[in-house]
């Protein structure tokens, strides 16, 4: 199965191939423009390119349908028949809500990185070909710059990237400058209404006035603001006790990370979200332990199960420097 932005590169034929973090960025001006379309006409996408993103998402809706939840081996098989498991909405918030008791236990107020600087991270991708089984194992490296002002040096599978500094007025979620990182709000609700609205006041709205598309939003920039190595105190628990509030968010027992370790997934079965891709958990500490994802060949061939942690991270004064 496609995922929408290779459908939107099949809609412009003439494009030039999206790499994974272009179709990051490129998924995150999506879920903006659908969300905010008619509600902000100052910043973002031209109406011309709102219409072709939003014309991707309604053809990957119209093949997925409503997202299929995840067997227990994390495999996309169903679970064996008369299993019984527990009300998926309470195990998915007693997972979340745990991560969060677990983070205030362990956090400590880290050092505010300065605009000039670069936040450093490595991560291990474990990624496994699904047919095949063939597994590749890649420590990718990052230099972001703080306030996007700077060139930032990223790797995906082993292959170097630059990302261009983002021009006036421009910027990338999760932000990088701490300044930006401490106005989010702490308290859940309001962190869920201020990230939908993209305004970090907040527009007062409840949980329950999202729409599906916005409560998928609220899931898929929570998880890449957790992607953040550094983030205010206080304010990664804060996610994980948003998450546990978005209508959607079901939990995946049985998978296994990049370390070989059993955890419990946590992913959003909205329509139109991406059942394949979700945060692994420890189903008994509820310590936060990786990413699980799934990358589609450009040929549409071969499916490739990629499972991701963070291994070091650190603030330093230029790209290549390492803590």
């Amino acid at each position: 199965m496609h995922d929408e932005l290779e459908l939107l590169r099949e809609w412009d034929a003439d494009a030039t191939p999206l790499t994974g973090p272009a179709r990051d960025r490129a998924r995150h001006q999506l879920l903006n423009a659908m969300a905010h379309a008619g509600r902000r006409t100052d910043t973002g996408p031209s109406r011309r390119h709102v219409l072709r993103l939003s014309a991707a998402v309604v053809v990957a809706t119209a093949v997925t349908g409503t997202a299929a939840l995840l067997g227990t081996d994390g495999s996309g098989e169903g679970g064996a028949p008369g299993t019984s498991t527990p009300r998926v909405e309470n195990a998915a918030a007693t997972v979340l809500n745990g991560a969060a008791a677990w983070e205030r236990e362990q956090e400590k107020e880290p050092v505010a990185p300065r605009d000039d600087q670069f936040i450093y991270s490595k991560r291990i991708i474990k990624e496994t070909e699904q047919k095949t089984g063939e597994v590749k194992t890649y420590t990718d490296e990052m230099w972001d710059s703080v306030d996007v002002s700077k060139p930032s040096l990223s790797m995906e599978l082993g292959r170097e990237m630059w990302e261009e500094p983002a021009g006036k007025g421009g910027g990338v979620w999760p932000p990088r400058k701490w300044s930006e990182l401490k106005k989010l709000p702490q308290d859940p609700e309001k962190l869920i209404s201020a990230i939908v609205s993209s305004d970090t006041s907040a527009d007062g709205r409840s949980i329950s006035d999202l729409d599906k598309l916005e409560r998928f939003e609220a899931y898929w920039l929570l998880g890449e603001l957790l992607k953040n190595p550094v983030l205010p105190q206080g304010l990664r628990p804060a996610a994980y006790e948003a998450l546990a509030l978005v209508p959607g968010v079901k939990t995946i027992p049985g998978v296994k990370d990049s370390a070989g370790r059993t955890g419990v997934g946590i992913t959003s079965t909205e329509r139109g979200s991406y059942g394949s891709q979700y945060l692994i958990f420890d189903p008994t500490s509820y310590e936060f332990l990786g990413f699980r994802d799934e990358r589609i060949s450009a040929s549409g061939e071969k499916k490739y199960i990629q499972l991701s942690h963070v291994v070091d991270w650190g603030i330093v004064d230029r790209v290549r420097q390492r803590p």
